[in-house]
């Protein structure tokens, strides 16, 4: 039988358990012409609908990727704070067309109220100049979202459509969590259930989910790694999160 005192302080823990995310966000996701091609990245780790932040260590490594090239961006970080916490920024200058994909990889976190390790994997697509291949192709991290809409110039309403990988493999049956970056608070939940969106992958690893109003949205595929790490000399289980944030406009329309 459940003792009431410690049945409720479980429902108050559920009410205020959020969503994790580690963010990449840019201050533009298409670059159109040389007079501003360089994008200034923030990378932090935070719960995107309630604008409250975690402190984010160095990371392990930021990346970007063209043409299947990788080019280290790690040394490039610089000490930021986002949401009143420890973050980082860097600035990338885009003087050729082409796709570029970042990707952050970062310092394991460890979250005592869940007892386990958190490493999130985190994509942005920025397309320079009109061209925008190669989209739909996997980076080979140990897990990711692969995009079967385009993950950039999408409408509000536009169904997203994705696929999760682990190890390159399809992951069947698993919760991809979504949440909007609520910037100035501009957005307000009904009530706590409605902060964090919830879908489930197919057998064959693809989700799909139609965004209801115009910003940045963040995709993240959650599942337990295949290894355990240590704290404080025992075994400690570990979350790995695909994360994918993308931008939904509203269109311009003639009065």
């Amino acid at each position: 039988m459940i003792k009431f005192p410690a049945f409720f302080a479980a429902l108050a823990f559920s009410a205020t358990a959020s969503a994790h995310f580690g963010s990449v966000l840019p201050d533009k996701q298409i670059v159109e012409n040389q007079k501003d091609n360089v994008v200034t990245l923030t990378a932090a780790f935070n719960h995107p609908m309630e604008q409250t932040g975690m402190t984010m260590d160095k990371p392990q490594k930021f990346s970007v990727f063209k043409d299947n090239h990788a080019q280290d961006l790690t040394s490039t970080l610089k000490p930021a704070t986002v949401l009143g916490k420890d973050a980082w920024t860097t600035q990338y200058k885009i003087s050729r067309p082409g796709l570029y994909q970042f990707l952050l990889e970062p310092t394991p976190y460890w979250e005592p109220a869940e007892d386990k390790f958190i490493i999130h994997y985190s994509k942005l697509y920025v397309p320079a100049y009109g061209i925008e291949e190669g989209w739909e192709n996997p980076l080979g991290v140990k897990t990711e979202i692969v995009p079967l809409t385009r993950p950039f110039g999408n409408y509000v309403g536009n169904l997203f459509r994705g696929k999760v990988l682990v190890d390159g493999k399809p992951a069947a049956n698993t919760p991809v969590e979504l949440e909007f970056y609520n910037k100035g608070k501009i957005a307000e939940a009904p009530n706590d259930i409605f902060v964090t969106q919830t879908v489930m992958t197919d057998e064959q690893g693809i989700f799909s989910y139609s965004v209801p109003w115009a910003g940045w949205w963040g995709f993240a595929a959650l599942t337990d790694a295949d290894y355990q790490m240590k704290k404080d000399g025992s075994d400690k289980d570990v979350e790995l999160g695909a994360v994918l944030w993308t931008e939904f406009v509203s269109p311009k329309l003639k009065k």
